[in-house]
């Protein structure tokens, strides 16, 4: 079954197909840009806000907290409501978020803030995806999907340079606020060129408690994991994690039982699919931790400023930009396993080459060579496993497929966030101290390139070759 569309198939070639491409890649560019760019900022919002580590991390997954735990229920009401519809509300809701953020006069009012925003990517960011997958013709939605990962790829890797550049210059502040007139831009352009469509097969009530059990249990997960940094024998600790144990549980036995599940359980009896999303865990947990400690290592030890570090980044736009389309390409030639294989064991070797970042080397021999391995194995993998995750799910199930994904994707970088500090023997002010801060860095890197690797390996062992065929 097909999902219900106004109007036929679009064509990737034709106007309707770029404007719907240019709305998906600003929304998600959007997203991931401020999840970038926070990194950068989070030395500068330290000093001014005096947060401790604990507190830096909830500025960070504040946000992704809320999009990890309602990225599925945006995703399933997209395909029940309209997948336009409520990316739009999405983009309206991330952008009043991001506002608040940008005015927020401590850190407990900030993390509010973000998890606020939080709720509104979970709105817009499986819409952008299932938007592709259901309103461009089969032929073309391997491309379509492959030139977004390279355009919103850019929006993500640039985030750094761009955020260390506002920092430096005017204020973190303004890598929140400017959101707001991006997102005026992708609503009217979203209302006048995108088309609807919707799962006509949806009946009966919401799953509200699904809903509420998956969100209750990577809430009770994420506290416990931050907060153990600080006193992992407090009784909060110790309730929030089983809290979120049997949260976890009861949203399996809930599922399984449900005459509308909001996460159908007969997804995961495709094994392409749950192999995809295995991989995804894997690697997007490595890079989230790695791209944490990167930008923090290079700022607090070796002393770089918040646009040169974000600009270490910079050589790895170029070959997500050149590489991911034709990655998306090769994929559909080939299939997406040697991709989805190579990639993440590229992206490994690159971390460990970053592992040793200490400052006692010039930036084109510690820092470029990690660098481009990363941004080059990302570049083969990212468009294959998405066009691989949408492939395996039928077309009326596109909005929660990607809503799987992406919170798969999520849930990933922010457990990553959450259990490394504390994992690598860091916690209070030792983010601000170089030594210490070394040391944990040095152990995470090599822990996330040990994530990359799985990634590669659960892909070989998972992913047939036969789904993205044209």
């Amino acid at each position: 079954m097909t999902g219900s569309r106004e109007g036929p198939p679009v064509a990737l070639g034709t106007a309707p197909g770029r404007w719907l491409v240019v709305v998906a890649v600003l929304a998600t560019g959007m997203a991931f840009l401020d999840a970038t760019a926070v990194q950068v900022a989070l030395p500068s919002i330290g000093r001014e806000l005096d947060a401790s580590l604990s507190g830096l991390q909830w500025t960070v997954t504040g946000y992704t907290l809320t999009l990890a735990s309602l990225i599925l229920l945006g995703g399933s009401l997209g395909d029940r409501y309209g997948r336009r519809r409520v990316f739009v509300i999405g983009v309206v809701w991330f952008a009043a978020a991001s506002m608040l953020c940008g005015l927020a006069p401590n850190t407990g009012q900030l993390v509010a803030a973000r998890a606020l925003q939080g709720v509104g990517g979970a709105l817009l960011t499986p819409g952008s995806l299932a938007l592709i997958q259901s309103s461009f013709r089969p032929g073309d939605r391997a491309k379509a999907i492959g030139l977004w990962s390279a355009l919103a790829g850019v929006a993500g890797l640039i985030g750094p340079f761009l955020g260390g550049l506002l920092v430096d210059t005017v204020s973190w502040r303004v890598v929140f606020l400017i959101n707001v007139p991006i997102a005026v831009l992708i609503v009217a352009v979203a209302g006048k060129h995108v088309p609807e469509s919707r799962n006509p097969a949806h009946h009966g009530r919401f799953d509200y408690l699904g809903a509420a059990l998956g969100a209750l249990a990577l809430g009770g997960l994420t506290y416990a994991l931050i907060t153990a940094g600080e006193t992992p024998a407090r009784p909060d600790v110790l309730a929030s994690a089983a809290i979120g144990l049997l949260s976890g549980l009861a949203f399996v036995a809930r599922e399984r039982r449900a005459a509308d599940p909001m996460l159908p359980p007969r997804l995961f009896r495709d094994r392409q699919f749950t192999g995809a999303n295995l991989a995804t865990l894997a690697v997007y947990g490595a890079l989230g931790g790695s791209g944490l400690f990167l930008v923090m290592q290079l700022q607090i030890v070796l002393g770089y400023g918040a646009t040169a570090a974000g600009a270490t980044m910079l050589p790895s736009i170029l070959l997500l930009t050149l590489l991911s389309p034709r990655a998306g390409a090769l994929a559909q030639r080939i299939g997406p396993r040697l991709p989805m294989t190579v990639g993440p064991l590229v992206v490994a070797a690159g971390t460990l080459l970053l592992a040793g970042v200490d400052g006692g080397r010039p930036y084109a021999v510690e820092v470029l060579p990690g660098s481009v391995l990363q941004g080059l194995g990302m570049a083969v993998v990212v468009a294959p496993l998405t066009a691989t995750v949408l492939g395996a799910a039928p077309d009326a199930l596109a909005g929660i497929a990607s809503g799987v994904n992406n919170a798969v994707a999520r849930a990933a970088q922010l457990l990553a966030v959450a259990a490394l500090p504390a994992a690598v023997g860091l916690s209070g002010d030792d983010y601000a101290q170089p030594g210490a801060f070394t040391d944990g860095f040095r152990t995470a890197m090599v822990v996330c390139a040990v994530l990359f690797a799985v990634g590669g390996a659960i892909s070989w062992w998972t992913i047939r070759n036969d789904v993205l065929q044209a």
